[in-house]
C-alpha cells in the first residue's frame, strides 16, 4: 500500500520493531534517547498526577516561579529566577557521545525540554510551552456566536467575539500573565483590522501593518508584550484571514516563544535558537507546533492545516541542511514529525 516505503524495505534492511509499555510518544521517545525503560527514565505518560490533590501536570518538566520576591503595592519584584527542571532521568546517547568527545547536533527530538547540557547543540521539541504557558492555545476572532474558552487542560483555543465599526474591527491578542503584578493579569496587545483604499484587509498590531489575504497565512509576526518598565516578553505568531465580509473570521496560531529572544531556554546553548533565527528567520518553537486542535474544532480547514504542516516541515529541513553543512565530524539527529501529525488527523480517510 505504501510503495515508497516498500522500496526502502526491499533495497535496505527491514525489521519489525517493538514499542514501549505503555506505547505512548513521550515514553517511546525517552526510551529512544536513553536506551532505558520507563522505570529508569521516569516518563510514563504525557501527564501525571500531583500527589497532594491529583491535578494533572506535565510528566517531563516542572516549571515553577522564583521562590523569593518583593511586593511593592500591586507590583512584584522577583528576587530569584524561575526554575525549569527536567524530569526525564538517565543519560541520552548524545550526552554519552559528548563524554567521549563526539560533537552532536540534536534537532527537535521529543522530550528535550529543558534542553540537555552536553558537547553539542540542541533545539528542544515536545513539551516546549507557548508564550502563555500552555501546550498550544490558538485564538479565533469572529463577529458571530459567543466568546468562549474551549480549552482541554492547557491546550485548545479561545474564541473572541468582536464588533465592527464600519470597515474596521478592533480586538486584542492575548498574551502571558504578568508575573510582575500581584493579580497576574493577562497582558493584551490591542489590534485593528481595517480595509485600505485598495479594499484589502490590513492588520495593525504592535506598530506593524500586516496585509491579510483570505485563506493565506501571514509570515511569522513578531510581537512584544510589556510586563514592566524595560521588560517585555517576545513571541511570534501567524494569522489566517478566513473572511472579512460580511463578518470577520480570523485565526491566530498559538503565540510561540520567539527563538531570537527566548523568554526561557529552548536550545543549548541558549544562543543556538538565536543563531537559527538570524540564519533562517522566525520558526515554530512550540513543542507540538502543528495546530491539530484548530483543525479538530473546525477553526481552520484541512488545506490550511496541511499548509501549516508543510511550512514547519520546510523549516526543519533547512535546519537539518545547515547542521549537515557545519558538523563535519560527529552526529546529527533531526526529527521530522509531519507524517505523525498527518496520520493523526487524516487516518479517517
Amino acid at each position: 500500500l505504501l510503495p515508497n516505503l516498500a522500496r526502502l524495505r526491499d533495497s535496505g534492511t527491514y525489521a519489525r520493531l517493538g514499542t514501549t509499555c505503555p506505547p505512548l510518544s513521550p515514553v517511546a521517545w525517552s526510551s529512544f534517547s536513553t536506551g532505558t525503560n520507563p522505570g529508569k527514565h521516569n516518563i510514563f505518560d504525557f501527564i501525571n498526577r500531583h500527589p497532594s490533590d491529583y491535578r494533572p501536570r506535565m510528566s517531563s518538566v516542572r516549571i515553577e516561579p522564583g521562590r523569593r520576591s518583593l511586593k511593592l503595592g500591586s507590583r512584584v519584584v522577583p528576587l530569584s529566577r524561575p526554575s525549569i527542571t527536567a524530569l526525564r532521568k538517565s543519560k541520552p546517547f548524545w550526552t554519552v557521545l559528548g563524554e567521549s568527545g563526539v560533537f552532536s547536533a540534536v534537532l527537535r527530538v521529543p522530550i528535550t525540554f529543558p534542553p540537555d547540557k552536553f558537547h553539542g547543540v540542541q533545539l528542544s521539541a515536545m513539551c516546549v510551552p507557548d508564550l502563555r504557558g500552555s501546550q498550544g492555545m490558538f485564538t479565533y476572532y469572529t463577529e458571530g456566536g459567543e466568546s468562549s474558552a474551549t480549552m482541554d487542560g492547557d491546550v485548545g483555543g479561545e474564541r473572541i467575539l468582536v464588533t465592527r465599526n464600519g470597515n474596521r474591527v478592533e480586538s486584542y491578542l492575548p498574551g502571558p500573565p504578568n508575573s510582575f503584578r500581584t493579580d497576574q493579569p493577562e497582558v493584551r496587545l490591542p489590534f485593528q483590522v481595517a480595509k485600505n483604499r485598495q479594499g484589502q484587509a490590513v492588520l495593525h498590531l504592535d506598530g506593524q501593518s500586516i496585509s491579510l489575504t483570505p485563506d493565506q497565512y501571514t509570515p511569522w509576526v513578531r510581537v512584544s508584550f510589556p510586563l514592566a518598565a524595560g521588560i517585555k516578553a517576545s513571541g511570534i505568531c501567524r494569522f489566517l484571514l478566513r473572511r472579512f465580509d460580511p463578518s470577520l473570521e480570523l485565526y491566530c496560531t498559538p503565540v510561540q516563544i520567539d527563538p531570537d529572544k527566548p523568554v526561557m531556554p529552548i536550545s543549548h546553548p541558549r544562543v543556538y535558537s538565536t543563531y537559527l533565527s538570524r540564519l533562517l528567520g522566525p520558526f515554530a518553537t512550540l513543542g507540538l507546533a502543528e495546530d491539530t486542535w484548530a483543525l479538530s474544532e473546525g477553526v481552520i480547514s484541512e488545506g490550511a492545516f496541511l499548509t501549516q504542516v508543510y511550512d514547519i516541515h520546510d523549516e526543519r529541513r533547512r535546519m537539518l541542511l545547515d547542521a549537515l553543512r557545519r558538523v563535519k565530524r560527529g552526529l546529527v539527529v533531526c526529527v521530522f514529525d509531519a507524517p505523525d501529525r498527518v496520520q493523526h488527523m487524516f487516518w479517517r480517510f
